[in-house]
C-alpha cells in the first residue's frame, strides 16, 4: 500500500460515518446513503494527488455528495422512497421512535434543493455563505430555500401531529 492510498484510507476511516450519516438525511434510506457516500469518496480518490489543502477534506467530500445526491434526483436514476412506520436499520436515538418517523418522513417530503439547504445548514451547521458556495448559489437562494423547506417540514409534521393525535382518541 502507498503513502497515498494510506493517507486515503485513514481520512476514509475517520469521516465516511458522518458522510454517511449526511448521506442518509438527504435520500432517507441507508443503501443509498451508501451508494451516494461511496460516489463521493471515490470522487476524492481520484483527485487525491491534486488536492493540495488536505484541511479542506471534508467540505470537498460533502459538496460532491451533496451533487451527487442532486444529480441523482434530477436525472431520475431512482424512485422516490417512502418512509413507512418500519423502524429504520442502523439508526439510533434518544428521541422517540414515532417523532423520529415522523420527522424522516416530513425530511423525505421535502423537496430535494430544499432538503440539501437544511441539512447543510441545521445538521453540518454551515453558515449561509459556506451553504451557498458548496452549493454552488447565491446566498439569498440558501435563505430562500430555507425558508422554504422548514415551511414545508413544519407542514408535514403538523399533519403528522394532527393524524396521530386523531387515531388516539
Amino acid at each position: 500500500m502507498t503513502d497515498r492510498d494510506t493517507a486515503f484510507a485513514e481520512y476514509f476511516a475517520a469521516r465516511s460515518d458522518a458522510m454517511r450519516g449526511t448521506a442518509f438525511l438527504l435520500c432517507g434510506d441507508w443503501h443509498r446513503a451508501e451508494d451516494l457516500t461511496q460516489v463521493a469518496f471515490t470522487k476524492l480518490y481520484v483527485v487525491w494527488d491534486r488536492v493540495s489543502r488536505h484541511e479542506a477534506l471534508d467540505g470537498y467530500v460533502r459538496q460532491t455528495l451533496f451533487h451527487a445526491f442532486l444529480d441523482e434526483r434530477r436525472l431520475g436514476w431512482w424512485h422516490r422512497v417512502r418512509v413507512t412506520d418500519v423502524p429504520l436499520d442502523g439508526a439510533t436515538s434518544d428521541t422517540a421512535p414515532d417523532d423520529r418517523i415522523a420527522m424522516i418522513a416530513a425530511l423525505a417530503a421535502v423537496p430535494p434543493r430544499q432538503r440539501a439547504v437544511l441539512i447543510l445548514r441545521y445538521w453540518e451547521d454551515l453558515s449561509v455563505g459556506e451553504t451557498a458556495a458548496l452549493l454552488s448559489c447565491t446566498t439569498g437562494t440558501v435563505k430562500s430555500q430555507a425558508a422554504r423547506g422548514l415551511q414545508t417540514l413544519r407542514t408535514h409534521l403538523e399533519d403528522s401531529h394532527a393524524r396521530a393525535s386523531r387515531n388516539q382518541s
